[in-house]
């Protein structure tokens, strides 16, 4: 599995593009509309998008690359969050361009996409239907675990208790991994467990 991870232009989430055969992709957290130029500057069809939750900064490309044929997906739980009010645009002042959510998931599926197999970790606390993919030797966390700092829990949905009790169940995941998270620099899961300062293995 190829991955080219896509920083923001101004105020947004990191994006990822998901491949096995250099032509058709997922892609994660589509941040801005222009996620669907650069999938086809690489080449990529995005077939999938998989949102680990619903924040305006994580969803704002996902009309772009429905309108280009993508199907989106969520958390079942989150899917009132991704399409209410409460996604903390207005906070930011910022618009979301309105699309569909085709298909939900749930803690445990497995998603067979584009020739990859997609693990989804719920993981609450962030917002309360938030979610992690494991694929390939990559965890894609959204905003439950960053490079030496995990998510707020400020936010309408948000739960302290929550996301420290989950930020520890990535932690028992056997084995280490590639953390790319919604925001800031990848780590590994490994250093989290030995150095994050905020939540304790």
């Amino acid at each position: 599995m190829q991955v080219f991870k896509i920083y923001p232009k101004g105020f947004a989430a990191n994006s990822y593009l998901l491949t096995c055969d250099g032509v058709h992709a997922v892609a994660v957290d589509p941040a801005q509309p222009r996620i669907a130029q650069e999938a086809a500057a690489r080449g990529l069809s995005v077939t999938h998008v998989l949102l680990t939750h619903g924040h305006f900064d994580h969803i704002g490309g996902c009309a772009a690359l429905q309108a280009a044929g993508a199907e989106v997906g969520c958390p079942e739980a989150e899917k009132p969050l991704v399409l209410g009010s409460d996604n903390a645009a207005s906070l930011f002042g910022a618009d979301v361009p309105a699309f569909r959510v085709d298909f939900t998931f749930h803690d445990g599926d497995v998603l067979h996409l584009c020739g990859m197999e997609i693990a989804v970790i719920a993981t609450p606390g962030h917002t309360a239907g938030g979610a992690c993919f494991l694929a390939d030797g990559h965890l894609f966390t959204g905003d439950t675990l960053f490079a030496g700092d995990v998510g707020r829990t400020d936010l309408p949905t948000g739960s302290a208790a929550q996301l420290v009790q989950n930020v520890k169940k990535l932690y028992a995941l056997k084995g280490d991994y590639a953390v790319c998270p919604g925001h800031g620099e990848d780590t590994t899961l490994e250093y989290e467990r030995r150095y994050n300062g905020w939540v304790r293995c």
